[in-house]
């Protein structure tokens, strides 16, 4: 939990800091039985109150919500920006929030595109799940330096279960119109899957289970990111190459992807790994320097867009598409799609795959904002939470949308620009929804190894955190194998 009183483990805002990762800050203090009681429990309550059964006080607290004054308090409790907005300071932080905001929606474009190539959905709608759930989070959320949209841990989560539930023809060789009814049925299936997700995660909600965040283990949401790190490289291997392959799903899929991508590298198309190498060694340079002068630049160097531009251009004038045969990304319908409900009988089979992402969407969205929450000196609602990514899958998913979260990468992204509070989410979806209605056709020529690198070059802190192991090793040999076992599994739902 966050905001908890003496259990700061970071610096204030005017603190020095030298957090390299959110995920590598220092353990919180352990929370016992008489610290719980304090912080969430009734510990002083009167003797007649504890004796009153159950079902009187629970039927006391409703009618008492019933009121006027109950109902505005609830309504105060589910929508956050009528407590924040009233005390916003617009000159202190307007700019922040807009320079944030701009910055992260400059990276939702190019990203929210590639974590929808491990969806195995058309990119457009990686731009769709950059929109809404953003949207979404900025009413109902409370973390204040949160930002939602794509993750590629439940990206390739989803991907995994649109493959199994969606399998490609065996042939391969499909015409346009079987290749759009493809691409029909897996996104109809991957919003489903949301769909169950959000639906779980407002069981949670109903059940005040947010109280289980207080235990999340650090070490295991590590695990689950670098895990997610490792299994997104080798997956978009083949896009690097420019090799076509199958996903491989179910057991060991690592490893045979691998094993895969091996036998086919004799068939590697030059250009796209000439794309794929300069792509590369453009991302992971700034990448480093936005790290290294995060304190000296104004706003963080944008690589990814200018990557995507030059690439763009690169492609055009060189017609790459047409003499080499590289994959682009072709047009991106504009506006947005009708809102539609997903077919409830996939439901049964699909929620052996929504029950893991909305542990892992609320294990990881819980864990950063409790994070930024004690670095900024504020408290978090984890059940808020819970209700607030619950409603962004629900409702997201009927706009076909595939599961979303807090991420990483923008949400580090988000504070180092200079973001305040939730508002900056506003300004990140008015960059994506100027893609959508106005310029989509700057991307058609994007070639698709230039989102796997962009894929790739975003686990950058992810990976990092698997310097920890040595280290972990030497306090505890069970959860370094523990831990391990999660990182080589995690990604893969049931199969």
């Amino acid at each position: 939990m966050s905001g908890l009183p003496g259990a700061r483990t970071c610096p204030g805002p005017g603190e020095a800091s030298d957090l390299k990762s959110p995920l590598s800050a220092k353990f919180r203090e352990p929370l016992t039985e008489t610290r719980f009681q304090q912080l969430f429990g009734d510990a002083e309550q009167e003797p007649e109150l504890l004796a009153e059964p159950r079902w009187s006080r629970l039927w006391r607290r409703r009618a008492s919500a019933c009121s006027g004054p109950g109902a505005w308090r609830l309504l105060l409790a589910r929508l956050p920006p009528l407590r924040w907005l009233p005390h916003y300071r617009w000159r202190a932080w307007l700019l922040g929030d807009a320079v944030a905001g701009l910055t992260v929606g400059i990276v939702h474009v190019p990203q929210g595109m590639a974590f929808a190539l491990l969806t195995s959905v058309p990119p457009v709608f990686g731009l769709y799940t950059s929109f809404f759930p953003v949207l979404i989070y900025t009413l109902l959320g409370t973390g204040r330096h949160l930002s939602t949209g794509t993750f590629a841990v439940l990206s390739l989560m989803t991907g995994s279960a649109v493959e199994r539930l969606v399998p490609e023809p065996l042939s391969g060789n499909l015409s346009g119109i079987e290749k759009e009814q493809l691409d029909a049925q897996r996104v109809g299936a991957a919003a489903a899957v949301a769909f169950g997700s959000g639906a779980l995660m407002l069981g949670m909600f109903a059940l005040q289970l947010g109280v289980l965040a207080t235990f999340l283990s650090e070490p295991v949401v590590k695990a689950l990111t670098s895990g997610a790190a490792l299994h997104v490289l080798v997956s978009q291997l083949p896009s690097l190459l420019g090799v076509p392959l199958p996903r491989q799903i179910g057991c060991f899929a690592l490893f045979k992807t691998l094993a895969a991508v091996l036998t086919a590298l004799p068939r590697s198309s030059p250009a796209e790994l000439t794309i794929s190498a300069l792509s590369l060694a453009l991302l992971v340079p700034v990448k480093e320097l936005n790290v290294r002068f995060r304190d000296r630049l104004p706003t963080p160097i944008p690589g990814e867009i200018a990557m995507v531009l030059l690439a763009s251009v690169l492609c055009f004038t060189s017609s790459l598409d047409t003499r080499y045969n590289v994959q682009i990304v072709g047009l991106l319908p504009g506006g947005f799609p009708q809102p539609l409900l997903p077919s409830l009988a996939e439901l049964p089979r699909i929620l052996a795959d929504s029950l893991p992402m909305a542990l892992v969407t609320f294990a990881v969205s819980a864990s950063l904002a409790s994070i930024y929450a004690d670095k900024y000196s504020y408290t978090i609602d984890s059940n808020q939470e819970l209700l607030a990514h619950g409603v962004s899958n629900l409702v997201s998913s009927l706009f076909s949308c595939f599961p979303n979260s807090a991420t990483l990468a923008t949400t580090s992204l988000l504070v180092d620009a200079g973001g305040n509070t939730q508002l900056a989410g506003l300004f990140s979806c008015m960059v994506v929804l100027s893609v959508l209605l106005w310029l989509g056709p700057l991307f058609y020529y994007l070639p698709k190894a230039v989102l796997a690198c962009i894929n790739i070059s975003s686990m950058r802190q992810m990976f990092f955190q698997m310097r920890e192991l040595p280290q972990l090793w030497r306090i505890s040999r069970v959860d370094f194998v523990r831990n391990g076992s999660i990182a080589l599994r995690c990604p893969l739902p049931p199969s």
